[in-house]
């Protein structure tokens, strides 16, 4: 006899998130010469970091995996603390609780469920603006609004939606005419929407959007992935 891989049976498709994060959480954590099915509750976010990076890519099939930032952003998200640093978190562990239990605050699925909903529309629908290092993605509101304050008008980038899953969403800026600056956050694309148009002509339509962040305008950094058709038409 021999030990297999971990393996989950379902009953229901609406079961299919928690048995994926049950076998990523044994695959990656547990030891080879352990007890069949027990596996550590708490493991180091480092480690976590790994996983996650590693799953990321091997899902979407890219080779641009998980920046510094993005991971403090996930840090942020998973340990609901916003006053840490980057260095702070290094030295946490994370628990399956906050992995895969507990409602992240004032939304209605956990952490896993988020980022599963995001690999799930990053591998169907963005794998080419992700490889080209176009979505930011793992970036929270506030940091976003400090990012494009000091940018000229319609200075945007993408950023993953917090309160639906698998959605990503555009973030604008409009400055006033007394020089008072506002960003906007376009309701997010879900993988049904980019199915009937392409996340690169949405950009292409919205003429309020002038330059992906920091400064390259749109149709350099986009002018790829718009539609040969529409290209081919005008």
């Amino acid at each position: 006899q021999t030990l297999s891989l971990p393996i989950v049976v379902i009953v229901h498709g609406n079961q299919d998130n928690n048995a994926k994060a049950t076998v990523l959480w044994d695959n990656a954590f547990s030891e080879i010469d352990r007890v069949p099915f027990v596996v550590a509750e708490r493991v180091p976010w480092e480690k976590m970091c790994d996983t996650l990076n590693l799953k990321f890519m091997a899902e979407v099939q890219t080779t641009k995996g998980l920046l510094k930032e993005h991971y403090f952003f996930l840090a942020q998200k998973i340990f609901n603390d916003h006053s840490a640093s980057f260095e702070d978190f290094q030295s946490r562990s994370v628990s399956w609780a906050q992995f895969n239990k507990e409602i992240l605050p004032g939304r209605g699925f956990t952490f896993w469920q988020w980022f599963d909903g995001v690999l799930d529309l990053t591998k169907r629908c963005l794998k080419n603006y992700w490889s080209d290092r176009l979505i930011i993605g793992f970036i929270s509101k506030q940091y976003v609004c400090k990012l494009l304050s000091t940018q000229p008008q319609g200075t945007f980038l993408l950023r993953f939606s917090d309160s639906e899953l698998g959605g990503v969403t555009i973030a604008h800026l409009i400055r006033g005419q007394d020089g008072s600056s506002q960003v906007e956050n376009i309701q997010p694309f879900s993988a049904k929407d980019l199915s009937i148009r392409c996340l690169g002509d949405r950009i292409r339509d919205l003429g309020q959007l002038r330059n992906l962040y920091p400064n390259i305008p749109k149709d350099q950094a986009f002018g790829s992935h718009y539609n040969s058709e529409w290209l081919a038409a005008e």
